[in-house]
């Protein structure tokens, strides 16, 4: 008789479980490939929704703007990116101080001669590069706000200062020094005597003896001053280069008390004016009515 052991066969069941290990390993690579496969034809949707998105926050909300000159040195650099509140502006009315971006078209001539691309593929490029602040825009100009509606901006007093309403301003926060000789500008190289009309803005560059600027479009329509119209938002933070972030604040100079209890009473009449002739109207109906005799039933 055979022994036990020698009866006894082994089942074999490594080979099987091999094979099912294959096919699992051929089911996982397949979904791999679908998933693979899945992504690169969604890719293309994603840039599409993503670039879409860009553009309805760029134009209702933040633009991002590339800083191709030198006129806002030191507080803007050639190179610079920065992010500009399109918003603000519907909440509050511009302010002395702000660094704003507007357009220029048919007012001011360009500071920077872009050259016009030479086929559609490039102006393609260079409208999202525009878009996308990564490119400049030969008809936007950034500036600071010297003076609003109503102002006179006039340069300068017996110490060389820009005075506002008869008030000086102390730029020495923000105008250009030259990082060599450590010299400022000087507020202005060349005297003016301005009133900034309704609805126009009074603005300068920070770099005085390079910008490019209202005091140099005195000839032009509006006397140098741009339409409140015009501006496209406040620039509000410096996004590049990375070790330049920074916020664009007022300077404490515009924040001075008598230069904004001046601006109050320089405020014009117009407001006043038109609620007076609104009222009138209306007062003398209510009048005539409280005369009329009453119905005799």
């Amino acid at each position: 008789m055979r022994s036990e052991a020698e009866g006894a066969v082994p089942e074999e069941k490594e080979p099987v479980d091999s094979a099912e290990e294959t096919d699992d390993d051929s089911e996982d690579k397949g979904k791999k490939k679908k998933k693979q496969g899945s992504f690169w034809k969604e890719l293309p949707i994603l840039i599409v929704v993503a670039v879409v998105l860009a553009l309805v926050i760029k134009a209702f909300a933040v633009q991002a703007f590339y800083i191709p000159s030198g006129s806002m040195e030191n507080t803007l650099q050639v190179g610079d990116r920065v992010l500009v509140n399109k918003l603000v502006y519907h909440f509050r009315d511009v302010e002395r101080g702000d660094v704003i971006v507007f357009n220029g078209l048919d007012s001011w001539d360009p500071e920077v001669q872009v050259e016009e691309p030479g086929n559609p593929v490039s102006k393609v490029l260079r409208a999202i590069g525009t878009a996308f602040g990564v490119a400049p825009n030969e008809k936007d100009y950034i500036k600071r706000v010297i003076g609003i509606p109503g102002d006179r901006v006039k340069c300068c007093d017996a110490q060389g200062r820009i005075t506002v309403n008869g008030v000086p301003l102390d730029e020495g926060s923000y105008l250009y020094t030259d990082p060599i000789t450590r010299e400022r500008n000087k507020p202005s190289n060349d005297p003016f005597d301005v009133t900034v009309k309704p609805g126009q803005l009074w603005v300068m560059g920070d770099h005085r003896e390079l910008s490019y600027d209202s005091r140099s479009h005195r000839g032009d329509p509006g006397g140098g001053t741009i339409p409140v119209d015009r501006v496209i938002g406040r620039a509000a933070v410096i996004v590049w280069p990375l070790d330049r972030i920074d916020t664009l604040p007022i300077p404490n100079t515009f924040e001075q008390s008598g230069l904004q209890k001046t601006a109050a009473a320089a405020l014009p009449a117009t407001p006043y004016a038109l609620g007076a002739i609104g009222v009138l109207p209306l007062a003398y109906l209510l009048r005539r009515r409280r005369l009329k005799p009453s119905a005799v039933a």
